[in-house]
């Protein structure tokens, strides 16, 4: 099977771009802080006892809890968590 010249510019182009054929992933230390796997990182969130739990709000007040978290030097996790307990307690 041959290939058409256009796809063998397409394959050369990625090798320009940097895109290659995946070899490379890990050069110079790119991924050495990421979880190898999600899996893996449910797993450890599971130990920790933490559970996913999604929400929609309004992009104001999103972007007021990311200010907090940025003023108070937390993430964002653990400063939603804290006003949801403080919402709580003043019932």
């Amino acid at each position: 099977m041959s290939m058409k010249k256009t796809d063998l510019e397409k394959i050369k182009g990625k090798k320009v771009a940097g895109g290659g054929f995946g070899g490379a992933n890990d050069r110079f230390g790119r991924g050495a802080g990421v979880p190898a796997d999600k899996r893996e990182q449910r797993s450890r969130d599971r130990e920790m006892g933490l559970v996913p739990f999604a929400v929609k709000l309004h992009g104001d007040l999103v972007k007021e809890i990311h200010a907090a978290a940025q003023a108070r030097g937390e993430g964002l996790n653990e400063v939603a968590a804290d006003l949801i307990r403080k919402g709580l307690k003043a019932k």
